[in-house]
C-alpha cells in the first residue's frame, strides 16, 4: 500500500495516476482523509496493488480455517489473473467438504471480502491437496463423454450444477469440438452448463 497527499481527492489520485504509471479509473485506492476547511484543503489516498490483495485474502482466508478451530499453512501465486491460494492442512477432508462444498464455500467468502475491501472484481480459486486440479480432469473427461454422445443422438444434455471456475474449464475443453455448443444457464447456484448439437460448427 502506498499512500499520496495532495490538496483535493482528484488531485492525489492524479499523482497516484503517474507515480503507479496506471490510468486513474484503474487504480485501487480508498480515501484515507479529507479536509475542506476555509484557508486549507488536504487529502490522502491509500493505493493498492494485486500484493497488497492477495496477503489481505490469505489473512482473511487463515481467520476462516481458525474459526474451524484448525490451523493451515497457505500458499499464494498470482496467475493468468487470478489469486490462486493453496491450503496445506492436517484436516483436509474437514476443509474441502462433502463434494468440495466447503472449500467452495470458502472461495466465495474470500472473493466477496476482497471485492468489498477493495471495491473491485478478483478471480480467487482456493486448492488443497490438488483437490481442484483433480476435479477439473475429472470434469473434462465427463465433458468430452457427453460431447460425443450428443454429436451422435443431437440431444441437448444439462450437467449438474457448479461453480464459474468449473463450468469455465468445460466451456474451454470443448471450444473446440465440431457441431458442439456450450452455454451456461439457470441463476445462483442453480447455474449449469448445457451442450448442445449445432450444425455445421467447424
Amino acid at each position: 500500500m502506498k499512500t499520496y497527499i495532495a490538496k483535493t481527492v482528484e488531485e492525489a489520485l492524479l499523482k497516484a495516476s503517474e507515480a503507479e504509471n496506471v490510468a486513474v479509473e484503474e487504480l485501487c485506492y480508498e480515501v484515507i482523509e479529507e479536509k475542506r476547511g476555509l484557508f486549507s484543503k488536504k487529502a490522502e489516498i491509500a493505493v493498492y496493488d494485486i500484493t497488497d490483495a492477495i496477503n489481505y485474502g490469505k489473512e482473511y482466508l487463515q481467520g476462516i480455517i481458525k474459526s474451524f478451530g484448525l490451523t493451515a499453512e497457505i500458499e499464494e501465486k498470482y496467475e493468468d489473473g487470478i489469486i490462486r491460494l493453496t491450503i496445506n492442512s492436517d484436516h483436509n477432508s474437514v476443509l474441502i467438504g462433502k463434494n468440495g462444498k466447503t472449500l467452495q464455500s470458502m472461495n466465495e467468502l474470500v472473493r466477496i471480502a476482497l471485492n468489498n475491501k477493495f471495491a473491485r472484481r478478483y478471480r480467487i480459486l482456493l486448492d488443497i491437496n490438488e483437490y481442484k486440479n483433480d476435479k477439473y480432469g475429472k470434469l473434462v473427461k465427463l465433458a468430452k463423454r457427453v460431447a460425443k454422445e450428443v454429436q451422435q443422438t443431437h440431444i441437448k444434455v444439462d450437467l449438474d450444477p457448479m461453480p464459474s471456475d468449473e463450468r469455465r474449464i468445460i466451456h474451454n475443453a470443448l471450444t473446440r469440438y465440431n457441431n458442439i455448443k456450450t452455454d451456461s444457464e439457470g441463476c445462483g447456484n442453480k447455474r449449469h452448463i448445457t451442450i448442445s448439437y449445432i450444425e455445421n460448427k467447424e
